[in-house]
């Protein structure tokens, strides 16, 4: 799926926003080992991390071509800055309507709008894609994801008291959230 658009960020500078392609692999790559190391509340460690450059590239190459699942990259003066993406919960009839978005962001760029913007983008092309609907989970003590999401119209269906394990803090409480397209 095909997306490019500019914004600007709180502090003045532009933000493009785009399709990430094969080309991109090594970056987004580094960018989502970087996002993965810099803070507890997302899915994976570090050292869990095996995808190479090779693999990303085929994934972000996949993504490109998709007519229903997008890889968005976020770029700052010429670094990629943060990812987002969506992909179908499944191919059946039963869930088709419904796709799974998650997000990153390089933490020296928190509070510009990145996460807005990209936010904003991941429902763009959801809806182009023909979802009916827009997945995801939260860390229940992610209060600024939490906000974000409920700026941009997701609401909270259910929680797991247990859905995530930290080596930090041990069991932690997900809130599970979607959105009507």
């Amino acid at each position: 799926m095909k997306y490019q658009k500019t914004v600007k960020l709180k502090d003045g500078r532009d933000c493009i926003l785009r399709s990430a392609t094969a080309e991109d692999a090594q970056a987004v790559l580094d960018v989502f080992i970087l996002t993965h190391e810099q803070t507890d509340l997302l899915l994976t460690y570090p050292d869990e991390i095996t995808f190479t450059a090779e693999k990303e590239a085929d994934f972000l190459k996949e993504k490109e071509e998709s007519s229903n699942s997008v890889e968005i990259v976020a770029e700052v003066g010429g670094v990629i800055t943060g990812t987002a993406g969506f992909e179908p919960v499944g191919d059946c009839y039963k869930v088709r309507h419904r796709a799974d978005f998650g997000i990153s962001i390089d933490m020296e760029y928190w509070g510009l709008g990145i996460g807005k913007a990209l936010t904003e983008a991941c429902i763009e092309c959801a809806k182009a894609a023909g979802y009916t609907q827009l997945e995801l989970n939260v860390i229940a003590d992610n209060e600024r994801a939490l906000s974000l999401y409920r700026k941009a119209g997701f609401i909270e269906y259910g929680r797991n008291p247990r859905g995530f394990n930290s080596r930090i803090s041990g069991y932690n409480e997900v809130v599970f959230m979607r959105l009507e397209l």
